[in-house]
């Protein structure tokens, strides 16, 4: 498991970074781009503060997506991973994991479900919103949640309804995040989201 991960990781690093994402920095992006990479930081290291029997792990990869788009997201989380490592007490492999289940799988999947919306639906502000940031988050999360449980109950027979269950229930808390601050920065500030489009979503502007 721990090679796969290691190839998953490298892979993804392989795509972004030969995309020069980081240019997207020299324009509004920079501020939240920064905000984001501590506040995800400290949502990532949080669970380890947590008494023993609390787990509550918020993903923040989906909007990350949406607001930087998936090469600039895969950088930001593996710096995130290594402030995990650096601040908390998991060791590399625990850390590794949480990388690719928590942040490269969703990101990964969002880009996907976001790619299959552009095609398959029209341009509309409400399908933006609900779609790829309310449901579309859950829909992601759960699905990487469930793919690394799944692995997990084949390897050591962990019991996979409950694990199930819970996956579905915590995926509805980066939803909620995700779609409530989607909506706002649509609202007041859309040059903080990458994949938004004033031209597409919004039509060109009357005459």
């Amino acid at each position: 498991m721990f090679a796969i991960e290691i190839c998953l990781v490298l892979a993804a690093l392989g795509l972004s970074m030969p995309l020069r994402p980081w240019r997207m920095l020299a324009g509004p992006l920079a501020a939240p781009w920064a905000a984001s990479l501590v506040l995800l930081s400290l949502l990532w290291v949080l669970p380890q503060a947590l008494p023993a029997g609390i787990s509550i792990q918020l993903s923040g990869a989906c909007l990350l997506v949406l607001m930087f788009g998936w090469p600039l997201a895969v950088i930001e989380l593996v710096l995130v991973a290594l402030a995990v490592w650096a601040m908390g007490r998991l060791g590399f492999a625990a850390v590794l994991s949480q990388l690719v289940w928590v942040g490269l799988m969703p990101a990964t999947l969002a880009l996907g479900l976001g790619e299959l919306l552009r095609r398959r639906l029209p341009p509309h502000p409400f399908i933006y919103v609900l779609g790829r940031g309310f449901i579309g988050t859950a829909l992601c999360i759960f699905a990487a949640g469930a793919a690394y449980e799944t692995i997990h109950h084949l390897l050591d027979g962990v019991d996979l309804e409950h694990a199930l269950v819970a996956r579905w229930l915590m995926a509805w808390g980066d939803a909620f995040l995700t779609g409530m601050l989607v909506a706002i920065f649509v609202a007041f500030v859309p040059e903080w989201l990458a994949t938004w489009s004033d031209q597409r979503y919004l039509g060109p502007p009357p005459d």
